[in-house]
């Protein structure tokens, strides 16, 4: 071997022992120099980028099992911290198995912040929409005047919320307009969820599957008593438009759990409706749409303080069959200061429950459910 090639070699044997231990010890440089990199940059290499291989998820066959349902929130944009909690609790215990779709109401914009937050929580689609101007504020036809005499009087006898329009703008929305938003047309079912709210259990069946399957138009999991002095007049007027509709009502009814007089008189009992799965096509119906017109036509909600609460329980137990109303024993749920802890057969134990079941409203003296008991087929 002469000199020439001798240097040659060496040279050769440099150049190796350099490019090698910059590959070990600068990742760049390896990826750069890398045999797979330099023949991609050939041009008759395909130009596709080599991918990492990446886990798919088949949400296909996830997408039709599901029902024709939204996750539904009404929420203002200083919600933005409890809303969170309450999408991410709900989506860590049940929706991130079923990416059910959310829509979010206002009746203002929603701010950027409010969007990100709540989008960077979600499994699924999300629809952020504004309330019409209609939909919410006080319509013209109430006699102010009178209003604000009704408002000061119930400040004066401390009732709650008895001071406030826009609290009476939600009531009256939820009760009767929440369903005939733009974004809601496409759907059947809802669930509706409330800022600062807390979800206990693992929910890993689908409630409106269930819902579907079995007929049912209205779900809940916690009933009450109402406050008399929110609506004096409410039962009443439902009363008269019964008289003067009695086709309405529904022959299988539930008026054994709204009243405990055979329907003299109303014992105040409601489902808590800040939890409530169920049906939008019953409220867009003929008989509700109806009932609540005849209702909004009398000012109730602004001359008074009447909560979407009674009216939508009104309205499920006096024009459906009882027996599509669905108590969800199975959900663990907590709207402050009340909870609802699974209390059937395992049912605390399969759903993981971190609620406390000694602390279970269900049987508390200011709750419903023994007069929702006294209705069921084996009471």
């Amino acid at each position: 071997m002469n000199t020439t090639t001798r240097y040659v070699v060496l040279v050769l044997f440099i150049i190796i022992g350099v490019h090698t231990i910059l590959s070990f010890t600068h990742e760049d440089y390896g990826r750069v120099t890398s045999i797979s990199h330099i023949s991609s940059q050939l041009p008759w290499a395909d130009s596709s980028p080599v991918l990492p291989p990446v886990e798919h998820i088949d949400m296909a066959a996830n997408a039709t099992q599901r029902q024709n349902a939204t996750l539904l929130m009404l929420a203002r944009n200083t919600d933005t911290d409890s809303a969170v909690r309450s999408v991410r609790e709900l989506e860590d215990k049940f929706n991130k198995k079923f990416n059910y779709p959310w829509v979010f109401l206002n009746e203002e914009p929603f701010s950027d912040e409010f969007k990100r937050r709540i989008s960077n929580v979600i499994s699924g689609q999300v629809s952020f929409g504004q309330i019409p101007h209609d939909h919410w504020y006080q319509p013209e036809s109430i006699d102010e005047p009178k209003a604000s005499a009704a408002r000061e009087q119930m400040v004066k006898d401390n009732i709650i919320y008895g001071g406030s329009v826009s609290y009476r703008n939600m009531c009256r929305f939820n009760s009767g307009f929440f369903y005939r938003h733009p974004l809601l047309q496409q759907y059947k079912w809802y669930w509706r969820v409330e800022p600062d709210v807390h979800f206990h259990c693992d929910i890993d069946n689908d409630p409106f599957k269930y819902m579907e399957d079995n007929n049912k138009v209205y779900g809940f999991t916690i009933t009450m008593y109402e406050y008399h002095a929110t609506i004096p007049t409410l039962w009443d007027t439902a009363m008269k438009f019964t008289r003067e509709n009695p086709s309405f009502v529904h022959p299988n009814n539930a008026m054994g759990y709204i009243s405990d007089n055979g329907g003299e008189s109303y014992n105040l009992c409601h489902f808590w409706s800040n939890f409530e799965i169920a049906s939008m096509d019953f409220w867009r119906g003929e008989v509700y749409s109806k009932f609540f017109d005849y209702l909004d036509d009398t000012g109730g909600f602004y001359y008074e303080r009447w909560g979407d609460a009674p009216v939508h329980s009104l309205g499920i137990t006096l024009f459906a069959d009882r027996d599509q109303i669905h108590f969800f024993d199975d959900i663990g749920y907590e709207h402050n200061p009340y909870t609802h802890c699974p209390r059937g057969d395992g049912k605390w134990q399969q759903g993981k429950c971190a609620c406390n079941p000694d602390r279970n409203f269900d049987y508390d003296g200011y709750s419903c459910m023994k007069q929702w008991d006294r209705i069921q087929p084996n009471a």
